[in-house]
């Protein structure tokens, strides 16, 4: 019965990381093209501004929005379980307290966006002071303000589309907006180069809004109370959401200063670089990781207390994670060169190098994101702040540290090593809050694949040409063969597969 119900925790795992992992891939695919464009249009100096201003917009919306876009999903999510039944016979008119809940979180996210964009003018000459070493940028921080405002009415919204299990509606507006920006952004940029940026930043994050919305109301249809009383119920909410504002802007101001610090050591041209290396490794090795808070973090929520059943849900999403992204590392290692000059263009190749070491980090990540959902879903926001401020610590003293002794490398270097502290200070801080124990399954699959995509990274970085395609190859094989051969035991994967193309 035990190995049973773990073979199905195996297989819905598998199912949902495939069916968000997949989507995210799509909207990945649509993004591949708009990144290129505007890699050979702006170069690396141009991407490097787009960069800092974006870093700074999510500092700022991080630290503005409350975090309404996720104590809001814990909140209506209550309300729509207890409800759903009705819902489905009767509609929304059958659901007074869903309804009361999404009337709350839209009128606190209109309200954060509100302060967010009031924050944003009044900060920009300090924003343009902490940011940028040449000229004024005071007015494109003002211009830029309503883009605070439209990602916190954004947040709101999909976080009632999330709570309601609208899945399809999130993803469909996700992959019309990368669609739509797309279309709209490219040719201001052709045309207007530079002077663009802004513009664009501002129509991107108005086709995000729009397209949210359309699904959202249609939905749910938008009907804002503003009573005083409105303001009082989100208090609980807002409180649970501080713990998040003060990840975002952990996070949020990591990612600025180190940004900021190669801005002044080295110029536009290396944040380029590491910013392009950064997002290769977190947007297209993760994946296998898109699932996480749709799936599993609702799934870990529901387990009333630590202890068996907790280390069992835990386990099963570090090894499962960790033997789909496993292959996935070492084909991106050995196609590395070659997908940065398809992805960016020729000017990027320095970053090849501090890539193939940056995505040996994702093993690591593999194991302690799944831990790290621990302390969210058991409310302790303390344990959480303090996952997130060392997490922070080590990884800006890391990159600094490796780019001061490395350059450009060293700040892959510096992500990597950051990654393996992260993990030892994860495993024995959530063993002696929680008792949590990780599975000696999940040690000895990290270990064969890390010593897999360590001889990738090594081995294709000594050699080069059909040499360096064919161990890369190799390797793949040997990491692919494992996973797959690890995952048919745990799901029975050949029957299914049959059994599904018989049916058909």
């Amino acid at each position: 019965m035990e190995k049973a119900e773990k073979d199905n925790n195996y297989t819905h795992i598998l199912k949902y990381t495939g069916l968000f992992g997949g989507v995210q891939g799509l909207n990945i695919l649509v993004g591949i093209i708009r990144n290129k464009l505007v890699a050979l249009i702006l170069g690396p100096a141009g991407m490097g501004l787009v960069s800092l201003f974006n870093s700074t917009l999510t500092l700022l919306s991080n630290a503005t929005n409350l975090g309404i876009s996720m104590s809001g999903v814990r909140e209506i999510s209550e309300a729509y379980d207890q409800e759903k039944e009705n819902y489905d016979a009767d509609g929304l008119r059958a659901c007074p307290r869903l309804c009361q809940a999404i009337r709350v979180i839209r009128f606190w996210s209109f309200l954060v966006a509100l302060f967010g964009m009031v924050v944003c003018i009044v900060l920009s000459p300090l924003l343009n002071r902490w940011t940028f070493t040449w000229g004024n940028h005071t007015l494109h921080f003002v211009l830029l303000s309503p883009v605070v405002a439209l990602m916190a009415i954004t947040g709101g919204e999909m976080a009632v589309l999330k709570a309601t299990r609208k899945l399809r509606a999130l993803a469909a507006s996700s992959v019309y907006s990368v669609i739509a920006t797309l279309l709209t952004t490219v040719p201001l940029y052709y045309f207007w180069g530079q002077a663009a940026i802004v513009p664009s930043l501002l129509l991107i994050a108005l086709i995000q809004l729009l397209l949210t919305v359309i699904f959202s109301w249609r939905q749910f249809p938008i009907q804002l109370i503003w009573t005083r009383r409105q303001l009082f119920r989100g208090v609980g909410m807002v409180r649970v959401g501080i713990a998040f504002v003060f990840a975002g802007i952990l996070g949020s101001g990591t990612d600025f200063l180190i940004r900021t610090f190669l801005n002044r050591l080295a110029g536009l041209d290396e944040i380029g670089f590491f910013n392009a290396g950064y997002m290769l490794t977190m947007t297209y090795a993760g994946l296998v990781f898109s699932a996480m808070e749709t799936d599993y973090f609702p799934r870990l929520s529901a387990i009333q207390q630590t202890g068996k059943e907790l280390n069992r849900v835990v386990n099963n999403q570090i090894e499962v994670s960790l033997l789909l992204v496993s292959p996935l590392l070492t084909a991106f290692i050995t196609a590395a060169p070659l997908v940065v000059t398809l992805l960016y263009s020729a000017q990027f190749a320095p970053v090849t190098a501090m890539l193939k070491v940056t995505l040996l980090s994702m093993y690591f990540r593999a194991l302690f994101l799944p831990m790290e959902y621990i302390a969210l879903s058991r409310g302790d926001s303390v344990t959480f702040l303090i996952q997130e401020c060392v997490s922070a610590v080590l990884i800006l003293a890391s990159v600094l540290a490796g780019f001061s002794l490395w350059g450009l490398t060293g700040t892959g270097v510096g992500l990597f090593v950051a990654s393996i502290l992260i993990f030892l200070y994860d495993i024995s801080n959530i063993y002696y809050r929680y008792r949590f124990t990780i599975s000696r399954q999940a040690l000895g699959y990290l270990s064969f694949q890390l010593l897999t995509g360590i001889a990738c990274c090594v081995l294709t970085g000594i050699f080069s040409g059909w040499l360096s395609w064919l161990l890369g190859a190799l390797l793949f094989i040997v990491s692919a063969l494992f996973s797959l051969l690890i995952i048919h035991q745990k799901t029975h994967l050949w029957e299914n597969i049959k059994e599904k193309l018989f049916r058909k």
